[in-house]
């Protein structure tokens, strides 16, 4: 054979291998980052010890309950809990958000995400109203201003009006007493005496 029908045949040959090698590189990748002890479930908040994003949203329609703004968040520890009835962790959620609501020493805010009123007030209506303050952002643009990946998450804004603690996903017993509690109290501990 001669050397130039030998050309062709490497370039085939390049050509099959060089997926292999690209698949065999992100298999490399995926397996580091399994193995690597780092828990992938936690995502990272640009926000903690920042001042909560400007959020002024109007209350949900046919509540007697305020809409969500920033400015309230000044001397109170709140927490912000963003969720949506279409959205199933979040009805899991529910009963520890009404536990929550039960400590009145912060407020519980909702941030309800792209919802149509009438199905977040049959939400509330069949599991129950947690909330102090119902802000509806229908658009979602504050939700992105506040880095939310999906819902349901968590904020918890300190007195000062910081980010303190992000919670991803939806809340456990587990999480609500080892993680949340102890953010919780260190926040609630900057309260000034009355």
């Amino acid at each position: 054979m001669s050397v130039s029908g030998q050309r062709p045949r490497q370039a085939r040959r390049l050509l099959f291998l060089l997926p292999l090698a690209a698949f065999l590189a992100l298999a490399a990748i995926f397996l580091m980052q399994l193995y690597s002890g780092r828990d992938t479930a936690l995502v990272p908040s640009a926000l903690i010890g920042k001042a909560a994003p400007p959020t002024d949203l109007p209350p949900l329609e046919g509540m007697d309950l305020p809409g969500l703004s920033s400015g309230d968040f000044s001397g109170k520890v709140t927490l912000v809990n963003v969720w949506g009835s279409w959205c199933v962790p979040c009805r899991q959620e529910h009963p520890l958000l009404m536990q929550l609501a039960q400590d009145e020493r912060f407020v519980l805010a909702g941030l309800n995400y792209k919802d149509k009123p009438e199905n977040a007030r049959r939400f509330l209506g069949d599991l129950g109203n947690p909330f102090d303050a119902i802000g509806v952002d229908r658009s979602g643009r504050a939700a992105i201003d506040w880095g939310v990946y999906g819902v349901p998450e968590t904020f918890l804004v300190g007195p000062d009006g910081t980010i303190r603690y992000k919670h991803v996903g939806p809340f456990t017993p587990e999480s609500v007493r080892d993680e949340l509690m102890p953010q919780l109290e260190k926040a609630l501990s900057e309260m000034p005496s009355r």
